[in-house]
């Protein structure tokens, strides 16, 4: 997560606000000390991300997917 200085964030607001609407959350620092978290309100907060499984149930992975291309692969190597 990227950090800057107070000086930097009112002078880049409009820039920094557009960012955290896309989902990259920044630190406001004051003399190099971090002072506050900026996240969209939409945002999930740190530690509810959950990725692992998102797509559960709407895709389906063949029994052979450690196989697949294993011919052409194979080919490719000269074996």
């Amino acid at each position: 997560m990227k950090t800057y200085n107070i000086h930097e964030a009112k002078t880049r607001l409009s820039q920094l606000i557009e960012k955290a609407e896309r989902g990259e959350p920044f630190i406001i620092a004051r003399a190099g000390k971090p002072v506050v978290r900026v996240a969209a309100l939409q945002s999930p907060e740190p530690g509810q991300e959950r990725r692992l499984g998102f797509m559960q149930g709407h895709i389906s992975v063949p029994d052979d997917f450690d196989r697949m291309g294993e011919r052409e692969i194979a080919e490719l190597f000269g074996k």
